[in-house]
């Protein structure tokens, strides 16, 4: 890789910042005209835990604005997947929803997060709440054996306001359950569950309102929520983290960080 790339709209060499990496598109998938997905070649000495994230940008400027992007790809694989939303005005994701296969993205060289397996004390059941791109980490930690090997159940909820918008997830999960490496783990424990909250489908309503009401348990069939069994990862958007953080609390449940591993974890990081 050079120490510089060209970016189209300027047409002037821009020199890669210290600490970054220069990695190329291999893919993008345009899901609606609010989301996207696309994947980079991963650097060799790259390395992070399932579930984290990392800051990301484009070369495009003498100094080029890095967002934090959940990693959507598990540890073990050969590429870098991330999960993005498209924001008109967004500082890169304006940017960002054009790039195409062969284009250079920027990835600083270390991840972070608390969306881990390890920030958790050990529980029969692991629910993976998400709205929106929020899935994102958890498309990493499916896919990871490790999961598999720390909780008999997953529990993987994502809503969404549109149908298209659950595209992704739905993809998601059926291919892990084909997947060569940890198909065998997903059958009969990997269990997904897709709401919306604006175009009509077969699940209606915020997962604040399924859980607090009961309906999200009766209609998977499941036990509710109980800290002594069962632990929690959030992600999504601000509301939804506070709404859930409370709800988690007044259940019991104590939040847990790599310090001090515990019952719930929330994911801080936003994607501009």
């Amino acid at each position: 890789m050079s120490d510089a790339v060209m970016t189209p709209a300027a047409g002037e060499a821009f020199p890669i910042p210290a600490n970054v990496y220069a990695q190329t598109v291999v893919s993008v998938k345009h899901y609606t005209d609010r989301l996207f997905s696309f994947r980079i070649t991963r650097p060799q000495a790259f390395r992070f835990r399932s579930g984290e994230f990392v800051m990301i940008g484009l070369p495009n400027a003498a100094k080029p604005v890095f967002r934090a992007y959940s990693i959507a790809s598990p540890n073990w694989d050969e590429e870098v997947e991330f999960y993005s939303i498209k924001v008109p005005d967004g500082p890169l994701t304006q940017h960002l929803q054009n790039i195409e296969p062969g284009d250079t993205v920027l990835m600083r060289q270390k991840s972070t997060g608390t969306l881990v397996t390890d920030a958790l004390s050990p529980g029969k059941r692991v629910f993976m709440l998400s709205t929106g791109t929020g899935l994102a980490p958890f498309a990493s930690l499916i896919r990871d054996p490790e999961t598999y090997e720390k909780f008999d159940e997953i529990i993987l909820t994502h809503t969404c306001r549109d149908v298209a918008e659950l595209d992704y997830g739905r993809e998601l999960v059926a291919n892990a359950a084909q997947d060569p490496l940890i198909g065998e783990f997903t059958e009969g424990r990997l269990h997904h569950f897709c709401s919306t909250t604006r175009e009509p489908s077969e699940h209606m309503g915020r997962i604040t309102d399924l859980m607090t009401s009961g309906q999200l348990y009766e209609k998977m069939g499941i036990a509710p929520l109980d800290p002594k069994t069962d632990r929690v990862m959030i992600c999504g958007s601000m509301e939804m983290l506070r709404d859930l953080k409370e709800i988690v609390e007044k259940a019991g449940f104590e939040e847990g960080s790599l310090a001090r591993p515990g019952d719930f974890v929330v994911e801080r990081a936003f994607v501009g």
